[in-house]
């Protein structure tokens, strides 16, 4: 008899990934959340039942439930599934489950985890080793953030939010960076640092760390870590893979060769070249190919796979152009990212007035990173800050105004309402600016009824 798993939650990309997996196996798969989402919807159209709201009467002939970290105990189904003495489980705990008998990939860090897992899953794909992977958004090049593949790989975006990548034991565990983040589940710097200390502790005996060693965090964690086999990757000298000769290419993406340095001397493994754009991705890329190495797969079809890697959504994601204007979409939502996206920006459009809408996420983030929000936008000539979108928590009192004010930036400004700001740029945009929205929340619908606006407008004239 097939098991029912009903995932309440299942609308967010940790939840829905797992659903589509968990369908593609044969499972009987059901879920509920608060608003029907792309991704549920999507699930939907593929035979999966989802539920808008939450109910005790959606638990029929349920086997198991999994919740999101967002779910709380008072939720409905969560209280029906204790009282019917259904097992109610974390997405940590469900996963570890579920990789059990496969040689697991788990890509972790602060920021590029998506682009990573994403490169690796893509990689293997075309390297013909049908993996099977989850991301956390969905790959442009796979169509999808999860698969149930034939082969012996499970590539898996280690979230350490609530501490899931706890519930892992990788083989191979990649590490990219960092940086606090997430203080309502890490108060301070050192509780974030020892997650990640726990995350390497979970490294099958047999496997290896993959860690950036360009990176001031990662540097003091592997630090800290005994017992397991390190290996790093970078742009830095001293790396054990070190991207060198990096140029940028005539599509914005980046040229560089691998050098793989051993006791024994060193060797370059392959020449590479990116259309996705920004240095971040020359060490995404890097981390990809060493970890092909390491799987003894064939270096030079991997680099050639990575050159057709277009990304994720809502990573750098072009939507599109309209009389001119150039429409992205980006998950940025951290100073470090949002810095790292202006970088891509102006390395592709150097001659051209950029503009960036960011809707802050959360107010404990917004409040705790407050200095560093406010130095974040130096490379962009406007930036609009929308009001906090408040996701999983109460509000504080505190406002996206304050960030504006503290700025040190001649162009931005505090406009509260999504639908004040699309107005605002349908004003003020022109020919050959670049608009970067940056948003964990829902201000893509900018991106999207912006682009819709300009076609319209452009079809008229």
């Amino acid at each position: 008899m097939r098991k029912h798993v009903f995932f309440i939650g299942i609308g967010g990309y940790g939840l829905s990934a797992i659903a589509r997996l968990l369908k593609e196996k044969g499972y009987v798969v059901s879920g509920s959340d608060s608003q029907l989402t792309d991704l549920a919807l999507d699930l939907r159209k593929n035979g999966v039942t989802v539920y808008e709201g939450h109910h005790p009467d959606h638990l029929v002939a349920v086997d198991i439930v999994v919740r999101s970290s967002a779910i709380s105990d008072d939720n409905p189904e969560v209280q029906a599934a204790h009282i019917k003495g259904i097992p109610v489980m974390k997405r940590s705990d469900f996963l570890g489950e579920i990789m059990q008998g496969y040689i697991g990939i788990g890509v972790a860090g602060t920021h590029g985890k998506t682009t990573t897992t994403a490169m690796i899953a893509w990689m293997l794909a075309a390297l013909d080793q049908e993996p099977t992977y989850i991301i956390g958004g969905v790959s442009k090049n796979l169509g999808n953030n999860a698969h149930a593949g034939a082969g012996k790989y499970f590539v898996i975006e280690a979230d350490e939010y609530d501490r899931m990548f706890l519930g892992l034991s990788p083989t191979m565990a990649v590490i990219t960076n960092i940086e606090h983040d997430h203080p309502d589940c890490f108060p301070t710097a050192l509780d974030y640092q020892m997650a990640f200390h726990g995350y390497c502790q979970r490294v099958q005996p047999q496997g290896f760390i993959l860690a950036c060693g360009d990176d001031a965090g990662v540097k003091k964690l592997i630090g800290m870590v005994k017992n397991k086999r390190i290996i790093t990757y970078g742009i830095e000298p001293g790396n054990d893979y070190q991207a060198v000769d990096i140029t940028v290419n005539a599509i914005g993406g980046h040229n560089f060769s691998l050098v793989h340095h051993m006791p024994t001397g060193e060797k370059v493994l392959t020449s590479v070249e990116l259309q996705v754009p920004g240095r971040h991705n020359v060490r995404n890329a890097s981390a990809a190919i060493a970890i092909a190495h390491q799987a003894n797969q064939n270096i030079q079809r991997a680099a050639r796979v990575l050159r057709q890697f277009t990304g994720t959504g809502r990573r750098f994601e072009i939507l599109g152009e309209a009389r001119g204007i150039t429409i992205i979409d980006d998950y940025a939502h951290h100073p470090t990212e949002i810095e790292t996206t202006l970088e891509g920006a102006r390395s592709r459009y150097p001659q051209r007035k950029i503009w960036v809408v960011w809707q802050p996420h959360t107010f404990s983030r917004t409040q705790t990173l407050f200095e560093a929000f406010c130095n974040a936008f130096s490379l962009a000539d406007h930036v609009i800050v929308s009001e906090i979108f408040a996701s999983r928590e109460q509000s504080t009192g505190f406002s996206a105004a304050q960030v504006v004010e503290a700025m040190h930036h001649p162009s931005a400004r505090f406009i509260p309402t999504l639908p004040e700001i699309t107005q605002f740029l349908i004003d003020n945009l022109h020919e050959q600016d670049v608009l970067l929205v940056l948003s964990a929340g829902n201000a893509n619908q900018i991106s999207r009824e912006l682009l819709a606006h300009l076609s319209k407008q452009e079809e008229e004239l």
